[in-house]
């Protein structure tokens, strides 16, 4: 197969795909004159709620934001202990930090990259008010097991579900197990707006009100009750997200379909391949391998014009100037965190990828030197 060129998203793909129907929602919405707070963010709180068989849905202006207002409305803050892991995008930590709690991270499970349930009691201390588990790169967390140790311990559960929406676990739905359940929709997410925005979905109807005068300046209406924040998801970015989730099951069925043959195509070749657990619905938001040469297979691929790229090349307690004068504990060492970091890399994953620019990527990696 001659060489093409593979990039690493797909949304403007999927936006030319949906054209005129998000063309005609957003000119609807600019015509209403209701752009925040409007019709359009109400539908799809009502739709997402529904989709995530959860009582309610908030929508806010970003999944790090999802996550420090449904810590602030669960009643967190300065003090309380979070635990959560290491291998994952800076903003679980983040969020954590900016509501003046303290970070404690432990390992993650070599197969999943999910919190490992084993290593959360050694790193309970008096002070620990909650657990994050990171449904990491479309695959849930063993959610019966980390909600077994915080009902014996009393502690709050907030699922960072920035990357798995439509994923679920064996005999549980990702929110039936927590307290709440954070979302991203920055564009990269399988369900994707055109900018900024997130939500949280929660059974608790005290804290779905929470999260709304939070967002609202401490407003529920025209008074104030408290300090609040600014963090609101816009009508237009609702508008797109209605029209998006009604194909994100076709979609994450799509990225599996990608991921079965990769899996199928790759596994006589010496990578270390994502392992969906069984009976779980992993939905891929990305197909990360591990590699000895992690570096060598990256730049060979793009020198094949092919785009992979490193998530997370640096886990969160050795990122630069760490803690940056953050309340930070690592309790005990995190061998699987630390020997992930320089190894992994995610290859094109998204439902727009044509069949030969699957077969491409294959066949690239099947012809590198270092195969073994």
């Amino acid at each position: 197969m001659a060489d093409m060129k593979v990039g690493f998203y797909g949304h403007v793909r999927q936006y030319h795909s949906l054209k005129p129907e998000i063309d005609k929602a957003i000119s609807d919405v600019l015509e209403s004159g209701a752009y925040v707070m409007g019709p359009q963010g109400k539908e799809f709180e009502k739709e997402l709620a529904a989709y995530s068989g959860t009582r309610d849905a908030v929508g806010v202006n970003s999944g790090t934001d999802a996550l420090a207002l449904a810590f602030k409305a669960l009643g967190l803050g300065p003090g309380d202990e979070i635990i959560t892991v290491a291998n994952t995008f800076f903003a679980t930590a983040e969020a954590i930090w900016l509501i003046g709690a303290t970070v404690v991270l432990v390992d993650h499970d070599p197969v999943t990259y999910n919190i490992d349930p084993s290593k959360i009691e050694a790193a309970i201390t008096p002070r620990t008010r909650a657990i994050v588990p990171v449904h990491l790169y479309g695959q849930p967390a063993e959610m019966r097991a980390v909600a077994k140790i915080a009902k014996a311990h009393k502690l709050l559960v907030i699922e960072d579900n920035a990357q798995s929406i439509g994923a679920r676990g064996d005999d549980f739905a990702i929110g039936e197990l927590s307290d709440a359940v954070c979302l991203s929709f920055i564009i990269q997410k399988n369900l994707g707006c055109f900018g900024d925005g997130g939500a949280v979905a929660t059974n608790r109807q005290e804290v779905a009100d929470r999260i709304r005068i939070l967002r609202n300046h401490g407003s529920p209406k025209r008074s104030h009750h408290s300090l609040g924040y600014n963090s609101r998801l816009d009508d237009l970015h609702a508008a797109v997200l209605r029209i998006k989730l009604r194909q994100i099951d076709k979609w994450n069925d799509r990225r599996r379909s990608i991921a079965a043959q990769y899996d199928k195509a790759l596994a006589d070749v010496n990578l270390k391949l994502p392992t969906a657990k069984a009976g779980y619905r992993h939905v891929y938001h990305l197909y990360v391998v591990e590699s000895d040469d992690r570096d060598g297979l990256q730049a060979y691929l793009k020198g094949k014009g092919i785009i992979a790229q490193t998530h997370y090349p640096i886990a969160i307690h050795q990122q630069e100037g760490y803690p940056w004068g953050c309340k930070a504990v690592v309790p005990a060492p995190l061998p699987n965190t630390e020997a992930g970091v320089p190894r992994v890399l995610s290859l094109p994953m998204y439902p727009e990828l044509t069949q030969d620019e699957v077969q491409y990527v294959i066949d690239t990696i099947k012809s590198w030197p270092g195969k073994g």
